[in-house]
């Protein structure tokens, strides 16, 4: 059907009401409101069908193929956006020979076919980008990146180019003067001032691998303690171990100091280092008496036997004065635990002993001589690693009567009713 007959067919309603009578102004109007009305109707049917056959059609085809990327393409409505496009080009190429009398309703159907062009392309836009994302973040090499923060800043520049083009559209002006782009800027920089920080910050987290989807992180700022599930333009949210949420400014990950724990889940132990605090005064030399005593501790008595013979050996050899026992070379009780701590340590199956491994003095407190236990587990499980712990500890805490040393405690109410009653 040509140009011709469809423009004889629109005007037959305006020739029949001029014939019976009507003004011609009248004629046209009502002409024009019919063959709206009629253009209307035969366009969303057009549209329901289109988009019924397209989508159903693009279902059966990526139900076919092995790729995924088609299948999301179907859960983020590209082929209905699609199915779109069909009616609104028939529509363009009906208004302008429809309304070829009516200069001014021609203009505004143009303009708004435009305006909804736009908005369509955007969907298209954002459906293609959404669809890429579940797609990428399918792939071991993209699953840890924060994909939804890329996504959030190209839509919104996407959006930021259609509401310049819709303004163009709608009141002629060019949105490409350095003028308009300038002061477009100026209000883009103060509405997304946020969003554009934390479109730095992710790309800053991507590009220096600082966070990851999955890292376990401690942010004592923001309370959150657990692994991050999702990093996007304004937030990374992280799901706390007690199954709480929590999220955090995507900005504070640079402008702010928090703990990644990935470090220690790729390495090869987890690090235990923890102190016991000694009471200064059970700290004394060892007697030959104490020291065969100690001897029937398995762990200990060969160092015991060398150690005790390169003390007699000193001891000789400087003619030591041991009526007193500080004369001379002498062992200690402490002294003695600690190897022991030691060699218990080297013992545990649960510590890896090709990591680094002691057990250290630290500096004497108003609470004691810290006794500080520094090793690494194999397993890094949280609730595993608790348990190793625990175990050492609870080992070592039960030895240190046999070495006649005493733990440190501030005093409870029950020890106070030890003190003698002055009334």
């Amino acid at each position: 059907m040509n140009t011709e007959t469809i423009q004889e067919y629109s005007c037959i309603l305006q020739y029949y009401l001029i014939n019976q009578g009507m003004a011609l102004q009248w004629a046209i109007f009502v002409n024009v409101v019919v063959n709206c009305v009629i253009v209307l109707i035969f366009i969303n049917l057009l549209d329901v069908v289109l988009r019924k056959f397209v989508v159903e059609a693009f279902k059966a085809f990526s139900n076919k193929t092995t790729t995924t990327f088609d299948d999301y393409l179907v859960t983020s409505n590209f082929p209905r956006y699609i199915a779109h496009t069909i009616p609104l080009a028939i529509v363009w190429y009906l208004i302008p020979i429809i309304f070829l009398e009516s200069q001014l309703i021609t203009r505004l159907l143009l303009v708004a076919a435009n305006v909804y062009l736009i908005i369509l392309s955007v969907l298209i836009f954002r459906s293609i980008l959404r669809t890429s994302r579940r797609f990428m973040a399918e792939s071991e090499k993209f699953r840890d990146k924060p994909l939804e923060s890329y996504v959030q800043v190209m839509m919104i520049f996407a959006w930021g180019v259609g509401i310049f083009l819709i303004i163009q559209e709608l009141t002629g002006y060019s949105v490409i003067s350095l003028a308009t782009l300038g002061a477009a800027s100026a209000v883009l920089l103060l509405i997304f001032r946020d969003t554009i920080l934390g479109f730095v910050a992710s790309i800053q987290v991507s590009v220096n691998d600082i966070v990851r989807i999955g890292d376990w992180i401690t942010f004592s700022k923001f309370g959150a303690d657990g692994y991050v599930t999702e990093i996007n333009l304004a937030t990374v949210r992280v799901q706390n171990f007690d199954n709480t949420f929590t999220t955090i400014p995507t900005y504070s990950l640079i402008a702010d100091s928090f703990q990644n724990w990935r470090g220690m889940q790729d390495s090869a132990g987890r690090r235990i280092k923890r102190a016991i605090y000694i009471k200064q005064s059970s700290i004394k030399f060892l007697s030959e008496a104490e020291i065969e005593k100690l001897k029937k501790i398995q762990l200990i008595k060969p160092y015991l036997e060398h150690r005790q013979k390169e003390v007699e050996k000193f001891n000789r050899q400087s003619e030591a004065d041991k009526a007193l026992l500080i004369n001379g070379k002498n062992q200690t009780n402490l002294g003695v635990f600690r190897y022991y701590a030691d060699a218990f340590l080297n013992e545990n199956s649960a510590i890896n002993k090709d990591l680094f491994m002691m057990v250290r003095h630290l500096a004497p407190t108003d609470k004691g001589i810290p006794i500080e236990i520094f090793c690494f587990s194999y397993d890094k499980q949280w609730e595993n690693y608790e348990h190793i712990q625990a175990d050492i500890f609870d080992h070592l805490l039960a030895s240190i009567p046999y070495f006649d040393l005493e733990i440190f405690e501030l005093p409870t109410g029950k020890d106070l009713h030890h003190f003698p009653n002055k009334e």
